[in-house]
């Protein structure tokens, strides 16, 4: 890696120069991909401001981008977006000028080379290789759940996150519950043996489509690259599917309170009330566990008319208790009085996760811890949602280490698409 600012950027102009920018005779494209020397790693003070950009444009990046600028340890330095009203949209409600807005699918590329930090929140199908572009250039990950779409991806994302490590780098994966006391403090108690034995447990994640703002557009020509990608919620590639999409939340919870992957999982689902795309509206699914220990997984996205329980819920039967969780509820586990845990509730998660994690994450960078904790749960997490795909889809029971030796690619086959 090319020598790094040796200063903080407060106080400095909006666009300062980048840690490369200055070095003579070499060029960004090649700059961007030269691995980190040790000895030239930047150190930071604890209110350096850290120069990031912004991996995808749409409403969950600038949103992202809102909370990074609210923190105050951050200065927005450039955008990036396949379409160029996204990315003029995000850079201008920051204030990123025009030589540092990028277009296309590689376009975030030109941006490595001038920043300290990176958010991705392009579609899941893009992230494993974002991600390891923005290490390979010596740069700070931020990620977006979930990290990838299929196996191989999940694998990559791994990767990066032991090469982040080694070249002293942050790779933080944003789970909202990962980052809450009440979870923390429930999972805690159960893996030092509060529930007892495990006997059975439940995940659901019972919602409404959250992609309807998407209908129209898919409907203008479903086949065409460009339309795919405004769409993407609604494209089973892009996305993974709503298991992998949005279920994750619940099977990430699962696979916390478990600490294993599953030795097989069988399923069903399909789509029967969704109009249009190529995702399901649907999934019902039993992952089995070491020691006879199945989890069974619902999940809907249409009208449920008022039924409850809704949400997005875990339940872990154990020998001695039960622990009960709902996203933006009650966290509790019901027991013996002595091992009862009242819990709480965290109705503010879906905003309150990320500004913790977006703290933790410019804590770690000043502060150079590299360890990166959240990658290989995740890595796990995300697994879990393509093991239940897979089942579901091929409607047979699939091994994990059938997926994991398999490991097939989806290909999102974006013809037509400029670079």
């Amino acid at each position: 890696m090319s020598q790094m600012r040796k200063n903080s950027t407060a106080g400095k102009d909006s666009t300062p120069i980048s840690r490369r920018e200055f070095v003579a005779g070499a060029g960004a494209a090649a700059l961007a991909f030269t691995v980190a020397e040790p000895g030239l790693v930047r150190t930071y003070g604890a209110n350096s401001k850290i120069n990031l950009g912004i991996i995808g444009c749409g409403g969950r990046g600038i949103w992202i981008a809102g909370l990074f600028k609210a923190h105050g340890g951050y200065n927005i330095v450039a955008a990036a977006d396949y379409f160029k009203d996204r990315t003029d949209n995000c850079a201008g409600k920051f204030a990123v000028p025009e030589a540092r807005r990028y277009t296309g699918l590689s376009g975030y590329r030109k941006m490595l080379d001038k920043v300290d930090a990176v958010a991705i929140e392009s579609p899941p199908y893009f992230h494993p290789e974002q991600a390891a572009d923005a290490v390979a250039a010596g740069v700070h990950v931020y990620v977006a759940k979930p990290i990838a779409v299929d196996t191989p991806g999940c694998l990559s994302i791994g990767d990066s996150g032991k090469k982040a490590t080694a070249k002293k780098l942050c790779f933080l994966i944003d789970f909202q519950t990962r980052a809450d006391q009440y979870y923390i403090e429930a999972l805690k108690r159960v893996h030092a043996g509060t529930l007892g034995e495990f006997v059975l447990g439940e995940a659901i994640y019972h919602a409404g489509c959250p992609f309807g703002r998407m209908y129209d557009t898919w409907r203008k020509d479903p086949k065409n690259s460009e339309v795919r990608l405004r769409a993407w919620g609604l494209d089973n590639v892009l996305s993974g599917d709503i298991i992998t999409e949005q279920n994750i939340h619940t099977l990430d919870v699962a696979n916390w309170i478990m600490g294993t992957e599953p030795l097989w999982a069988v399923g069903t689902g399909g789509r029967t009330i969704r109009p249009v795309g190529t995702c399901w509206d649907h999934f019902a699914i039993l992952f089995q566990y070491p020691n006879d220990v199945g989890i069974t997984f619902s999940s809907k996205q249409f009208d449920g008319h008022g039924t409850q329980p809704d949400g997005i819920r875990n339940r872990m039967f154990g020998s001695k208790g039960v622990l009960e969780t709902q996203y933006g509820g009650q966290v509790m586990i019901r027991a013996k009085s002595d091992d009862f845990y009242k819990g709480g509730r965290s109705p503010g998660i879906f905003k309150d996760g990320p500004v913790t994690n977006i703290a933790t994450f410019h804590k770690s960078i000043v502060e150079g811890k590299f360890d990166n904790p959240t990658v290989p749960e995740s890595v796990r997490s995300n697994l879990l949602t393509v093991l239940g795909r897979t089942a579901a889809y091929e409607k047979r029971k699939v091994t994990w280490k059938e997926m994991i030796t398999k490991g097939e690619k989806l290909d999102a086959n974006l013809k037509g698409l400029k670079a």
